[in-house]
């Protein structure tokens, strides 16, 4: 004897997509100890420490969601899965991006066999690297000297290294701002139509947020 589950009310369909916006933007608050020898990666560490675990946690939520039978057949449970779907898959994305971006910096970096060559100091008035956006007042250059000889490396190389971990930092931020506020605007629609009806149609405007921004990214880099 089968039985038929009830469909989710949507202020329970809006509340699986709002704790879902919350787990992903706690993972930038996320802090991991850092030892002084590798203080450049600093920026990355919470990132990298926290967002796995919530992608196991949203994974979890969403195999909940989805695997009673019958799956969610009402159209604001299907709207509501699309964009659950949508947010763990760009989160997967973006964090395996970010774990590649620590890698090949790790890869550059090395572990130093022995003392670095002396080098000159990054000068007070240096310009940041054309590929980085980052300029750094003389105080911090004198902090990053500081923090060089303790990672044992050059400052040049440490500061392109730091560089290279905070532009990591800033695109796996600018990912999960984007997926959380995507899953509040989709929550705050699901829970604020008196009816079903509005997500049943081909159009665009019937498609979550995540999904209209992904099919965006995807015609962008065409």
């Amino acid at each position: 004897m089968t039985t038929t589950r009830s469909p989710l009310p949507r202020t329970d369909l809006a509340g699986l997509l709002t704790d879902a916006a919350h787990s992903i933007s706690g993972i930038l608050t996320a802090e991991y100890p850092t030892a002084a020898s590798r203080s450049y990666l600093h920026p990355v560490l919470g990132a990298l420490s926290a967002g796995p675990r919530v992608v196991c946690e949203l994974n979890e939520r969403l195999e909940g969601f989805a695997s009673d039978e019958p799956l969610p057949t009402t159209p604001a449970g299907l709207f509501t899965l699309a964009s659950y779907a949508s947010a763990l898959g760009w989160l997967t994305e973006s964090l395996a991006e970010l774990t590649i971006s620590i890698d090949q910096i790790c890869t550059r970096v090395g572990i130093p066999t022995e003392p670095p060559a002396p080098a000159a100091l990054v000068p007070d008035t240096a310009e940041p690297d054309d590929e980085f956006d980052f300029a750094f007042s003389a105080l911090e250059l004198a902090a990053m000297r500081t923090a060089a000889e303790a990672a044992g490396l050059a400052p040049d190389d440490y500061v392109k290294a730091l560089s290279e971990s905070l532009l990591a930092a800033c695109q796996i931020t600018d990912a999960c701002m984007e997926i959380s506020s995507g899953l509040l605007e989709d929550a705050t629609y699901v829970l604020g139509e008196a009816t079903d009806t509005i997500w049943i149609g081909d159009g665009p405007d019937s498609l979550p947020t995540l999904v209209r921004s992904l099919l965006a990214r995807m015609e962008a880099a065409q």
